[in-house]
């Protein structure tokens, strides 16, 4: 028998109303097992979540680190190498308090250790969110708005002052619980502890809201400007169809739109908001819900499930990013024109060919819509255009992985 199982199994044993003296009989040791086993069991999950969050990311951040030298100097990557480093350390602060709680059911009693957990989950929602937010509005500045983009400097260094000053503001208002602003408590399952949300004192009740606010700000920020990045996409991809060109300009010039790098800049995008969104909007209801008194009778059920839920996200943001590489891209960026291709050909109606132009054949529609960004920020700083001149501009082809 390992040590961790040794010590649980004398734990029981000791809060067992049979136990005399240190002396066991043969009929108790099964009991006990019986005992033993669901602590083993549920300890097995957090286990699980610290191994899965903290090798996922690592594995992120090596994946990151080995980028071109050009991926590496946007400010899209830098924010994105900033959420995986947010993760890793969320994962690895957050999660050895709740396996310890495991191992001793009087570790989260302490005050400040039950204060420093709530901080920690605080935080790190919080600040995963952010950068969220933060990476649709680079986006959305580079797609939608070149010219402020390009005054503002959006680079590497505007980006990790940006995370800078995230950190510190957030460590400011996650800290102001421990400052004596609302008081953290553990909550009923006794296996996490968070801010008193059902506290009737009015600062306390003000900080509780105002968190719920901020959160619920940050997400419905990121899909106002994820779903304004895509509209302006579809925008400049119907202007481009509806041009007098000729078959031959339109295929090249789209061929050099279809590189991977803004492709894969959205889907990233895309598929780590999802996962972010779906993970914290739990909490922020569940906050909210508790805050104005809605309760039901498995409140506290809810309650466990949303905090496991926002757990869940740490382990699933890296995954994206290793997944969802350029390499990858590439690969199925051709498989698709090549399919486009394929249906094409096969087809040769003229009723087919008003309806569906060469450019809606040649290319992936989905494929269109995220690529043509590169019209715009693949520009150096000195050229000028208007939004309605997009026909002048030569397009620059990306280096790939």
């Amino acid at each position: 028998m390992s040590p961790i199982n040794a010590s649980l199994w004398m734990v029981v044993a000791m809060e067992s109303a049979d136990f005399t003296h240190g002396s066991l009989s043969g009929n108790e040791t099964p009991a006990q097992h019986s005992q033993a086993a669901p602590v083993e069991t549920a300890m097995a999950l957090p286990i699980f979540m610290f191994a899965g969050g903290a090798i996922g990311n690592l594995i992120a951040i090596i994946v990151l680190s080995v980028s071109k030298q050009e991926k590496k100097s946007s400010a899209f990557y830098t924010l994105l190498c900033g959420l995986a480093v947010t993760d890793l350390l969320g994962t690895c602060l957050a999660s050895p308090l709740t396996i310890a709680n495991y191992l001793d059911p009087l570790v989260l009693e302490h005050e400040h250790v039950c204060e420093f957990q709530s901080f920690l989950l605080l935080f790190f929602g919080l600040t995963g969110l952010s950068i969220i937010c933060a990476m649709a509005a680079e986006r959305y500045l580079a797609i939608c708005c070149p010219y402020t983009y390009q005054r503002w400097g959006v680079d590497r260094h505007f980006a990790q002052r940006f995370l800078f000053f995230i950190y510190i503001s957030h460590i400011f208002f996650c800290c102001l619980p421990m400052m004596g602003m609302v008081r953290s408590k553990l909550q009923s399952s006794k296996t996490w502890c968070f801010i008193d949300w059902e506290t009737q004192n009015q600062v306390a009740a003000a900080y509780t809201i105002l968190y719920g606010v901020v959160s619920l700000l940050l997400i419905l920020g990121t899909i106002v400007l994820n779903l304004a990045v895509c509209g302006a996409l579809l925008l400049m991809s119907q202007r481009t169809v509806q041009r007098p060109t000729s078959r031959a300009s339109v295929r090249q010039r789209w061929k050099a739109l279809s590189s991977a790098a803004e492709t894969q800049m959205m889907a990233v995008l895309v598929m780590t908001s999802a996962v972010v969104l779906a993970c914290s909007a739990p909490l922020v209801v569940r906050v909210f819900a508790n805050r104005f008194m809605l309760m039901s009778p498995g409140q506290s059920k809810a309650d466990l499930a949303a905090i496991r839920i926002a757990s869940v996200n740490p382990i699933l943001d890296p995954w994206i990013y290793i997944l969802l590489r350029r390499s990858l891209f590439r690969r199925l960026l051709s498989l698709s024109r090549r399919g486009s291709s394929t249906r094409s050909n096969a087809s040769s109606t003229p009723q087919r060919n008003l309806f569906y132009p060469a450019i809606m054949r040649d290319n992936h529609v989905f494929t269109q819509l995220m690529c043509s960004a590169n019209i715009i920020t693949q520009l150096p700083a000195t050229v000028k255009f208007t939004p309605y001149d997009t026909e002048s501009l030569q397009p620059t082809s990306n280096t790939a992985d």
